[in-house]
């Protein structure tokens, strides 16, 4: 089980739930960013995920106060919030980034950033910004930005698993994503799977669609090899 751990950036006073492996001596350290649902069960569960295949794993929290939505209009309204503030992901990131680098379990030198829909815009994003890390994956996350990766930023390996019935993300934005990298010089690895929509990692991600009327929908044969092409590229780094 984890603990939750309060950090500050600013003035905001951040939830994350940090899980130590149970190896001995310093273990690589997996950044888990939530969706914009916020740092709930689901992000905890795969940081618990992470630990039990040796990594220490910390949930963050990007709303603040560990603050969650139950509806796509709370959801709507948290994200609205935080992308207002100008340069609040990338603090809040970098906040969590320090929390992880001190404890007596992390390697400071081996840490990657994963993150399902809003987190896995906010971990490419990082990645762009040149954070150093050894690698980011984006699930189902969007894939644009204002600020495109130039040659020689991008210090982590970049892996994306998208679905290729997400509407939320259309072809356009995948085919300039790709060039966006190949233009930079990044070393990524990119999935894309037939019939998976927006959200297809989050089993809650059917029923949430429906009743928000969402294009949502879990896809349990992508949430399982996107899973398993995790592991083998955090093993690999």
């Amino acid at each position: 089980m984890g603990v939750e751990i309060k950090y500050h950036s600013g003035d905001s006073t951040l939830h994350g739930y940090y899980v130590a492996p149970q190896s001995h001596g310093p273990a690589p350290c997996v950044l888990v960013v939530h969706e914009w649902w916020g740092c709930n069960d689901y992000v905890k569960r795969r940081a618990d995920m992470l630990a039990e295949e040796g990594y220490a794993a910390m949930a963050i929290d990007l709303y603040g106060d560990g603050k969650t939505a139950s509806n796509a209009s709370e959801a709507g309204e948290l994200m609205g919030t935080l992308l207002s503030q100008e340069n609040a992901v990338l603090e809040r990131f970098k906040a969590a980034l320090d929390v992880v680098k001190s404890q007596v379990e992390v390697d400071p030198n081996k840490i990657a950033g994963i993150g399902y829909c809003l987190g896995g815009a906010v971990v490419l994003n990082m990645a762009r910004a040149g954070l150093d890390l050894n690698l980011v994956a984006s699930f189902h996350g969007n894939l644009s930005t204002p600020s495109p990766a130039q040659p020689g930023t991008v210090r982590a390996q970049v892996a994306v698993f998208h679905g290729n019935d997400d509407v939320m993300i259309p072809e356009e934005q995948v085919t300039a994503f790709k060039k966006e990298m190949d233009d930079a010089g990044v070393d990524y690895h990119f999935v894309g799977y037939e019939g998976a929509m927006h959200g297809f990692t989050n089993p809650l991600a059917t029923e949430r669609g429906q009743n928000n009327e969402l294009p949502l929908a879990y896809n349990e044969e992508a949430d399982i090899d996107s899973w398993n092409q995790l592991l083998k590229l955090l093993s690999q780094i």
